[in-house]
């Protein structure tokens, strides 16, 4: 087929892409070369963001104006992960891939215009709508918030000012597909620093003025939120114009590629759903429990998405363009392989920080969190709340790998189902265990629910690569589960151990004491899971061990996915 004459705003291509009949690299490599550059950036992103929280902690505590920002926050972010960075980016980096291999950067320039041309007017409108509805979104997320005097009117108010975040943030999530669709990884994955970046600036200045003009001074916050999303997506625009991509309004419903990307888009907003639905039910039943149980819930699931959005995240953003192309050339093997190293690492480092979050929960809790408003209550909640959303870590983690991989080959009926599935366990899991655990026992039940999801991707995709099931995945399991229970143990134990050494005569500890004792325990646990490992024969400790070396040790931020 001919290459589409190229978009009146694009310029010329600097480079060709690359042969779709060229040679696969080794799927290992390429998905721990890309994940290292963006794990770098991430990192840094993810330490904004406990700055953040931090900050939210401080000031406000767990109570009632944070259950209201957490509730407000929620509306537009669910959105956000099903239209954005979920199934929005799951349809677009595969089929601006196959047009980058078959037609070159012009073409796939076009498409990203019209994308990003047709989000414009869609999420605009959606977004407008949602002001429009706020009332009515957030009785029906927290219907219990109008028996508490102005927290339902404050909800909707920064309800109404944080959804044009809807707008920028997808937008930004098509820039960062592009970007990492043209070997770029470290820009996009930094952006969300300006957005948490945004928010803790909020926190000293805007509050402040928002208590003058007679809100409470939370509702600061949500102006932060606004303009931090608009930053995240325009400090993509830098590294895309140097990539040769002219923005250019071409907002064209009947694009061959856009109607690509709807086909795959209306079913994959039902397939990517899970995770963020569940947590939307866990936030319903929390509104019922009072003041705190949304915000313990929402400061445990913000530690969670460390180890998440550090690895799970990072290396499942660095797979879909490998598998893409693979799925471009038709190379089963190919996609077996990326995805099976995907899956081994996958498995290694997210059962590893799930055990590890569990054994250190309380200590890391109090360190990051007990200050100003935030109390010890504050901490053992928001500790057990924790706990029980690291037990689906590993879950989430595959359920970001595998889902896309689905959209990928062109198929969308089984993420859904399994999507539709995990939903219904999870509604009927937080029914059963609301009364005998409370609060906590929400986020065990989001926690399995996620495991039953991540378990029907893998299983059904098995049976679409049968090459799939030949590479280890069930002894990595196994082996890390020994390997990481032993480490969990010795990081709980020897933080226990230094924390009594270290305790006053009147057998309590602060906050350089819990730092040591955290330290220490880390320490241990890493020492003793690198060790049983290695005795274990785990290929993935060097894997993850090379991960972090080259993050630590000045990854480049420019590099092809590709590269071995």
């Amino acid at each position: 087929m001919p290459p589409s004459p190229p978009a009146p705003g694009a310029a010329p291509a600097s480079q060709h892409p690359p042969d779709p009949g060229s040679p696969a690299p080794p799927p290992g490599a390429t998905v721990a070369r890309s994940a290292a550059a963006m794990s770098a950036a991430t990192f840094l992103s993810r330490i904004a963001g406990l700055v953040r929280e931090q900050t939210f902690a401080y000031l406000f505590g767990a109570g009632v104006w944070t259950d209201a920002f957490n509730v407000a926050f929620r509306i537009p972010n669910l959105l956000r992960d099903l239209f954005a960075e979920g199934a929005m980016s799951a349809a677009f980096v595969p089929t601006f891939n196959a047009v980058l291999a078959r037609e070159g950067r012009e073409p796939a320039f076009r498409l990203a215009n019209v994308t990003l041309s047709v989000l414009v007017i869609v999420v605009g409108l959606l977004s407008v709508l949602g002001i429009l509805l706020s009332p009515w979104l957030v009785g029906l997320l927290a219907p219990e918030f109008a028996a508490v005097p102005g927290k339902a009117e404050v909800t909707v108010l920064m309800t109404r000012i944080m959804f044009p975040f809807l707008l920028a943030i997808s937008l930004a999530a098509i820039t960062m597909g592009i970007l990492n669709s043209l070997g770029s990884f470290f820009a996009p994955a930094v952006a969300p620093v300006f957005l948490n970046l945004a928010m803790i600036v909020a926190g000293f200045t805007l509050c402040p003025l928002a208590l003058e003009a007679g809100h409470p001074a939370i509702v600061g916050m949500a102006v932060g939120a606004m303009a931090g999303g608009i930053l995240q997506f325009a400090v993509q625009l830098v590294p895309l114009w140097r990539e040769g991509f002219r923005p250019a309004w071409r907002p064209r419903f009947d694009d061959p590629g856009m109607r690509r990307i709807v086909i795959l888009l209306v079913p994959g907003t039902i397939g990517l759903a899970a995770t963020q639905i569940n947590v939307a039910v866990s936030t319903i039943l929390a509104t019922s429990l009072g003041n705190g149980p949304v915000s313990w819930l929402n400061y445990a699931f913000r530690l969670m998405q460390l180890p998440l959005g550090l690895f799970g995240v990072a290396i499942a953003q660095a797979t879909l363009p490998a598998f893409s192309r693979a799925a471009a050339r038709q190379d089963r093997e190919g996609m077996a392989g990326t995805l099976a190293g995907s899956l081994n690492l996958t498995a290694f480092i997210n059962v590893a920080a799930s055990l590890a979050l569990a054994a250190l929960a309380h200590p890391l809790i109090r360190l990051i969190f007990q200050y100003g408003r935030f109390t010890a209550a504050d901490t053992a909640a928001t500790a057990a709340a924790l706990q029980a959303y690291a037990l689906g870590l590993l879950g989430f983690s595959v359920v970001k790998v595998l889902g896309p991989a689905f959209y990928a080959l062109g198929e969308t009926k089984v993420p859904v189902t399994a999507s539709l599935v995990a939903v219904a366990v999870n509604i009927a899991l937080n029914l059963a265990l609301l009364k005998p655990c409370g609060y906590w026992g929400l986020a065990l039940g989001s926690s399995l629910a996620s495991a039953v999801n991540a378990l029907i991707l893998y299983r059904v995709l098995v049976r679409r690569l049968p090459g799939l099931a030949t590479q280890g995945i069930g002894r990595t399991l196994a082996a890390t589960l020994a390997a990481a229970g032993v480490a969990a143990l010795g990081a709980a134990g020897t933080a226990h151990l230094v924390l009594a050494s270290l305790a006053g005569r009147d057998g309590t500890t602060g906050a350089t004491a819990t730092a040591v004792a955290l330290a220490a325990g880390a320490g241990a646990g890493l020492l003793l899971l690198v060790v049983a490992g290695r005795l274990l024969r785990l290929a993935e400790v060097e894997r993850a061990l090379n991960l972090l070396r080259r993050r630590f040790g000045g990854t480049t931020a420019r590099g092809s996915p590709t590269a071995g």
